[in-house]
């Protein structure tokens, strides 16, 4: 194997057998495992496949031409959004001027890693160094996107209480009729699923939340939950269209 195969071989994320003797649990924990490990256009993306099937059903219903992304870690899957992005232009669904807004306290890394395989990346996705829970930061955030454009917002940071409701309140805001808020990683409140390590409080957020005035203008779209397995169950919040 060459040097080349060599480097694209180890973008693969390790493989999961499939043990027919064993429960769907088993094959789920297996599945939790390996995600953390897998690759986009030779970056980390930390979801499941079938979560990303659901995302590109999401965008292409909701017609989002922006997707605010709140926990950028690496910066795959923001490349990931912006590609799907332009894939909703190519066909018409939106306008070409796509773009996503990735929010992290740190952002350097992420920057360096997009730059060495997309040394343009910056010119669709822009990331801001900041904590989701001040609300200034929300308020930087809106001063990137374009007047009148359809957002999906993505909450992936902590998976704590405090950071999940905060996230919540402060960029709830952005999502239009009709459009999502997707509120990741609720698998750390299932005790059969929790990752080592993990606190917690994801679910417990969300509940609450919806439970207020901002929040009675979401339903939770467990229907899409479409493939079996995912690390976001009630996750999918959709803000209900506006009557004429």
């Amino acid at each position: 194997m060459s040097a080349e195969e060599q480097v694209e071989f180890s973008q693969l994320p390790p493989k999961v057998a499939v043990d027919r003797a064993a429960s769907v649990l088993d094959y789920w924990r297996a599945r939790e495992r390996q995600h953390v490990r897998d690759w986009y256009a030779g970056l980390r993306i930390k979801k499941f496949p079938e979560d990303l099937r659901v995302y590109e059903h999401v965008l292409w219903l909701s017609r989002a031409q922006v997707v605010v992304e709140l926990g950028t870690h690496l910066g795959g899957a923001a490349l990931w959004f912006r590609d799907r992005l332009r894939t909703q232009a190519t066909y018409g669904r939106v306008p070409d001027a796509v773009r996503v807004i990735s929010v992290d306290l740190e952002q350097d890394r992420a920057a360096d890693l997009l730059a060495g395989v997309d040394p343009d990346f910056s010119r669709d996705i822009a990331l801001i160094a900041g904590d989701v829970k001040d609300p200034v930061v929300a308020d930087r955030v809106a001063e990137h996107i374009p007047a009148g454009a359809r957002c999906l917002v993505v909450e992936d940071t902590l998976h704590q209480y405090d950071t999940t409701i905060a996230a919540l309140h402060n960029f709830a805001r952005f999502v239009p009729d009709g459009g999502f808020f997707v509120v990741e990683d609720g698998i750390v409140d299932d005790p059969h699923l929790r990752p080592p390590g993990m606190q917690g409080g994801v679910l417990p957020a969300v509940a609450d939340w919806l439970t207020t005035a901002e929040g009675r203008a979401f339903r939770t779209r467990r229907d899409l939950e479409l493939y079996g397995i995912t690390n976001h169950p009630h996750g999918w919040l959709q803000r209900a269209e506006s009557p004429d």
